[in-house]
C-alpha cells in the first residue's frame, strides 16, 4: 500500500499532536503538509491536487475546477464537520469519497457560543481594551441569567450550548426541522417556529449548516423581529446571517449586538461590520482547542486511509 500521496492544506492540521500523521505514516501514505496562513482558493488548490491521492482540508475551496485537475484523487478529507466548500456533484461524478469529522469540536464550538455570549453581554473585549489604553470607563451590561436563549439548529453543538446555558437558569427555545423530542424533555426544551424564537429569545445562538435552504436564513425580516436588546451569536457558518442586513440592524441600534465566529468572506477584510462598537467579530476558532485539532486530525486522517484502502468509512457524506 505505499504510494499514496496525502497533500494536506488544513492549517492546524497535527498540531501539538502527531499522531494524525503517525496513522498516515503507518497506513503508507506520504504526508505532505502545505502551510499557508489563510484557506486556499480554487485557483491555489489546483496545482497542489495533480498528483494526490488524498486531500485533507480545511475552509479551502474543492470546487468543480480543483476536482477536474486532480487525476488520482480518490478521497477529499475534511478536517471539520461543514462541508459547504466541496463540489459534492463533481466530487461524486468522478467517484471521489467526501468525508468529514463530525462529533470532534462541538464542545469547542458549544464553549466559544457561551463564552462570546458572555463577552457581548458584558462588553469585555472593548472594556479591556479601553482599560489597556489607560481608559478606566464603564459599560452598562446585561445579566444572562435567567434569558431566553433561542438556539436555532438543534444538532450536538446546539444541544452543548443547551445544556451550557442550564448553568445560567435559562429558558430554552429551538427552532429545528428535526426534533429530538427525548432531548427536549430532559433539558426542557421548547420547540418552537423560527418567528416565535426570533420574538421571545434575549440570545440567539446558530447552529445550522451553510445550504440553499438556510443561506441567508437570517435576512432583514428576521433582525426586525428580534428583541431591540437581544444579542445574535453565529459559530456555524458565514452565509447564514445576511451581513448587509446585520449591518443595518447594528448601526441602527435595532438590535443590541452580535458575535461572529464565522463570516461570509474570511477574513472579513473592508466589512463595515469591522467598524461597528456593537459586534465581536473571532478568526473562526470555534474548533481551535487542543482537543478539538487533535481529534479532528486523526478522524480525517482515519477517513482518509479507510477510503484509500478500500475499508468500510462511516463519515462519507456523498454516498450513493
Amino acid at each position: 500500500m505505499d504510494g499514496f500521496k496525502v497533500v494536506i492544506t488544513a492549517r492546524s492540521f497535527g498540531q501539538g499532536d502527531r499522531e494524525p500523521f503517525r496513522i498516515l505514516e503507518e497506513n503508507g501514505c506520504q504526508a505532505v503538509k502545505i502551510d499557508a496562513d489563510k484557506p486556499f482558493s480554487s485557483s491555489g488548490m489546483i496545482p497542489l491536487v495533480k498528483d494526490a491521492d488524498a486531500l485533507i482540508i480545511g475552509n479551502d475551496t474543492v470546487d468543480r475546477d480543483v476536482i477536474a485537475a486532480a487525476e488520482k484523487l480518490k478521497v477529499i478529507s475534511r478536517y471539520g464537520v461543514g462541508y459547504d466548500n466541496v463540489d459534492l456533484a463533481a466530487a461524486s461524478q468522478k467517484g471521489i469519497a467526501v468525508t468529514n469529522t463530525p462529533n470532534t469540536n462541538n464542545n469547542s464550538v458549544a464553549d466559544l457560543a457561551i463564552a462570546l455570549a458572555l463577552s457581548l453581554a458584558r462588553s469585555i473585549p472593548a472594556v479591556s481594551a479601553a482599560v489597556k489604553e489607560g481608559k478606566w470607563s464603564r459599560v452598562m451590561g446585561m445579566e444572562i441569567w435567567g434569558k431566553t436563549l433561542g438556539v436555532i439548529g438543534l444538532g450536538t453543538i446546539g444541544k452543548g450550548v443547551v445544556m451550557r446555558a442550564r448553568g445560567f437558569n435559562m429558558k430554552a427555545l429551538c427552532y429545528d426541522v428535526y426534533q429530538d423530542t427525548a432531548f427536549a424533555d430532559r433539558y426542557g426544551v421548547k420547540y418552537c417556529s423560527l418567528d416565535e424564537l426570533l420574538k421571545e429569545a434575549d440570545i440567539i445562538s446558530i447552529h445550522v449548516p451553510l445550504m440553499p435552504s438556510t443561506r441567508n436564513l437570517i435576512g432583514q425580516k428576521e433582525l426586525a423581529a428580534m428583541k431591540k436588546t437581544a444579542l445574535l451569536i453565529n459559530t456555524a457558518r458565514g452565509g447564514i446571517i445576511n451581513e448587509d442586513a446585520l449591518y443595518e440592524a447594528l448601526s441602527n441600534r435595532r438590535i443590541a449586538g452580535a458575535a461572529l465566529d464565522v463570516t461570509e468572506h474570511e477574513p472579513p477584510s473592508g466589512s463595515p461590520l469591522l467598524n461597528l462598537d456593537n459586534i465581536i467579530i473571532t478568526s473562526h476558532i470555534g474548533g481551535y482547542t487542543n482537543d478539538a485539532v487533535r481529534n479532528m486530525g486523526v478522524m480525517a486522517a482515519e477517513n482518509a486511509v479507510e477510503v484509500l484502502k478500500g475499508m468500510p468509512c462511516a463519515n462519507i457524506v456523498n454516498k450513493k
